[in-house]
C-alpha cells in the first residue's frame, strides 16, 4: 500500500526528531557556584599546606587536597583595600583609583559580583570589606565597618541596618555565611558566596577558647630575623615595620598599660589606644579571660626586663606576635571547616568552586618585619588554593605566575559570561582544567602609600619566576634586583653586578612593555602622589603630619616651576 506523501514526510520528520533526541548532547550544566573565602593578611607561611613548620590547618588545606595549591599567587598592590578592589574589578589599582587605603573606591567600577548578579546569580558578602558601606551586585550582605573589631563587633547589614553582635568575629562571620547557605540560598539559582575573615589582621586578638594552646607555644624562627638591610638597599633599611623597633608592647603584644609604667617603657600613642580600645569592647566575662590568660605573660616578662638586651627583646616580641597571630589562624581554620563540612553534607560540591586566598602575604619575622608592602616573598605572594570537583585534579600544585587580577575573569569564564574589555586579569581555567594554553612569563606590581605608616617608600616591579626588577621612587630613585633563584631569602640587590648585565636589560625592556600593557606610567604615579599629599595636608592621612604634607607639597611644585 502507497503511503501518503504528507505522512511520510511526517514519519520522517518524527523520526528525525527522535533520532536527535537520542544522540543529542545532555543540556548544558548549570553555571557553577563560587565559595571565595578570603582571609585577611594570612602569609603562605601559616598555611600547612604551604609550610607545617608554625601551624596546621588541616581545614584549609582539604581545599588543596580536593583541588590545586598556587605556589606562584601574587597581588598587584600589597596592601589590604587595594586588593579587595583589584579582586573586584580585574584591574590594576593604578585604573580602578583604589590605590592605597586612603582613597575612597570610585564604585562607578563595575564588579564581577554585579555582572554575576545581572546573570542570574544570587549574591552574598559577609565579614570584611574594607571599603563602602554597600557594596554593589549583592543581595545580602553583612560587612565590618572598615577594619572592624575581633570581639562584639559592628556590622553593616543590608536589611538591618547597623548591629552589634555579641561573640567574637570569626565565629559570627561563619554563623552568618552557614546561616545563609540554609535558610536564603535559592537552590534553582547559581549562587557567589564571598566569605571575608577580619583576622589574622593586626592586632591579632585569638579567641578565648585558644588562649590557653598558643600563649604556652614556641614558634620556630626565621634565617633572617636579626636582617641588617645592608645588602637590601635604602628602602628596606628605612622602612618602619622593625618587630622589635616598631611593633607595639601593649596593642600588638598585649602588654597592659600598667606593666608598662611599672618598668618605665615609653609607648607609642596609637599602640595604647589600640589595647584600651579592644578592652572596652569585651564583656566583662571576656576581659576576666583576657586578663587572667594574659597575666603570666605581663609577671613573667617584669621580672626578665631588667636584664634584657636588644636581642633578647627582639626574640621575646617575635614569639609574642606568633602566639597571637598564629592564634587567631585557628580559629579562620576551624570555621573554614564548618563551611565545608556544611557543602558536603548538603551535595554542594558537586559544581561549586572553592577559593582560598588572602589580599596579600605577611611578614613574620623575615628581614625582622612584620606588615607587607613590599615587593619581597612574604608580602608580594599571598595563598591561592582552588577546588572544583570533576574540574581540577585533586592534589595538583602548580607555579605558573597568577595573581588577584586574575579572580574576576576566572570566575566569568566559569560561568560562561564574557568579561569586560576593561578587566586586565586572565582566566585561570586552563591552569585549573589543564586545558587549553597558559603563556604569562611575568607579572606586574605597584605600592603606592607612602609617606605614611611603616614608611615602605613608593616602588613598582616585574617579577618573573626567576628575577624581580623594582623601581623605588619618589624619596629615592633605587632600582634593585633580585635573583630568585640564587638568592631565595631576597637579602642581596645584584642591580650593579657586572654579571647580571644582560639580565638587567632584559628586565628593563620587558618592564617598559609590561607598563604600556598595563596602562600604567611616571604621569599618573605622579597625579597619585599628588593627591595623596593633598590628602595628608587636609589631615585625612594616618601616620603623616599635615605639616610634613604640606612641605612635601610646596618641595614638588617647586620643582616642577623650576623644570
Amino acid at each position: 500500500m502507497n503511503t501518503p506523501y504528507r505522512t511520510r514526510v511526517s514519519l520522517v520528520l518524527l523520526m528525525g526528531l527522535l533520532f536527535a533526541a537520542c544522540t543529542s548532547s545532555p543540556p548544558p550544566q548549570q553555571p557553577p557556584n563560587i565559595v571565595f573565602i578570603m582571609s585577611d593578611d594570612h602569609a603562605y607561611q601559616a598555611i600547612s599546606a604551604y609550610s607545617d613548620k608554625l601551624i596546621e590547618t588541616p581545614n584549609i588545606d582539604r581545599i588543596a587536597q580536593q583541588g590545586m595549591l598556587f605556589t606562584n599567587a601574587s597581588v598587584t598592590n600589597s596592601i589590604c583595600a587595594p586588593s579587595r578592589a583589584t579582586i573586584l574589578t580585574g584591574k590594576h589599582t593604578h585604573l580602578n583609583g583604589k590605590v592605597d587605603n586612603h582613597f575612597a573606591f570610585d564604585d562607578s567600577n563595575i564588579t564581577f559580583p554585579q555582572i554575576l548578579q545581572a546573570n542570574g546569580y544570587q549574591t552574598a558578602m559577609f565579614g570584611k570589606l574594607h571599603f563602602g558601606n554597600n557594596p554593589k551586585g549583592f543581595d545580602e550582605f553583612k560587612i565590618l565597618p572598615g577594619q572592624g573589631a575581633y570581639w562584639n563587633p559592628d556590622f553593616i547589614t543590608k536589611h538591618q541596618g547597623k548591629i552589634k553582635v555579641e561573640g567574637y568575629a570569626t565565629d559570627i562571620i561563619t554563623d552568618f555565611t552557614l546561616d545563609w547557605l540554609a535558610n536564603d540560598r535559592k537552590e534553582e539559582q547559581p549562587f557567589l558566596l564571598m566569605y571575608l575573615h577580619k583576622a589574622p589582621h593586626r592586632a591579632w586578638y585569638m579567641a578565648d577558647r585558644h588562649y590557653d594552646e598558643f600563649l604556652n607555644r614556641k614558634f620556630e624562627e626565621p634565617e633572617t630575623l636579626f636582617e641588617d638591610y645592608k645588602t637590601m638597599g635604602k628602602a628596606a633599611a628605612e622602612a618602619e615595620m622593625n618587630i622589635l623597633h616598631h611593633m607595639g608592647w601593649s596593642g600588638d603584644n598585649k602588654l597592659s598599660p600598667e606593666t608598662l609604667d611599672e618598668l618605665s617603657i615609653n609607648e607609642i600613642g596609637p599602640d595604647i589606644v589600640r589595647y584600651n580600645g579592644m578592652l572596652r569592647r569585651f564583656t566583662p566575662a571576656q576581659r576576666q579571660a583576657f586578663e587572667k590568660a594574659y597575666r603570666p605573660i605581663h609577671e613573667s616578662f617584669k621580672a626578665a626586663y631588667p636584664q634584657m638586651d636588644d636581642k633578647d627583646k627582639m626574640h621575646w616580641k617575635y614569639q609574642r606576635y606568633m602566639q597571637d597571630y598564629l592564634g587567631t589562624i585557628k580559629a579562620v581554620d576551624e570555621n573554614v571547616g564548618k563551611v565545608l563540612d556544611y557543602l558536603e553534607a548538603n551535595n554542594l560540591m558537586d559544581n561549586t568552586i572553592i577559593v582560598y586566598t588572602s589580599d596579600q602575604g605577611f611578614y613574620l619575622g623575615e628581614h625582622g618585619w612584620f606588615d607587607k608592602r613590599f615587593a619581597y616573598n612574604e608580602s608580594f605572594k599571598t595563598p591561592l588554593l582552588v577546588a572544583w570537583k570533576d574540574r581540577v585534579q585533586p592534589g595538583t600544585v602548580s607555579d605558573a605566575l597568577v595573581q588577584n587580577l586574575d579572580f574576576a575573569q576566572t570566575f566569568l569564564d566559569a560561568a560562561n559570561i564574557n568579561a569586560p574589555e576593561a578587566m586586565q586579569g586572565e582566566s585561570l581555567l586552563p591552569l585549573l582544567t589543564q586545558q587549553g594554553n597558559w603563556s604569562r612569563e611575568s607579572v606586574y606590581y605597584h605600592y603606592y602609600e607612602y609617606p605614611a605608616e611603616h614608611m615602605v617608600n613608593r616602588h613598582y616591579a616585574i617579577v618573573t619566576k626567576d628575577y624581580k626588577l623594582i623601581h623605588y621612587y619618589f624619596a629615592t630613585n633605587e632600582w634593585v634586583l633580585i635573583d630568585r633563584r640564587n638568592d631565595p631569602l631576597e637579602q642581596n640587590n645584584f642591580y650593579n653586578d657586572s654579571s647580571y648585565a644582560q639580565v638587567k636589560a632584559d628586565l628593563h625592556q620587558k618592564l617598559k612593555a609590561l607598563r604600556l600593557k598595563y596602562k600604567d606610567s611616571d604621569e599618573l604615579s605622579n597625579q597619585y602622589i599628588d593627591q595623596f599629599l593633598s590628602s595628608a595636608v587636609s589631615g585625612k592621612v594616618y601616620g603623616l603630619s599635615k605639616e610634613r604634607a604640606r612641605e612635601i607639597l610646596l618641595q614638588r611644585q617647586a620643582a616642577r616651576a623650576n623644570n
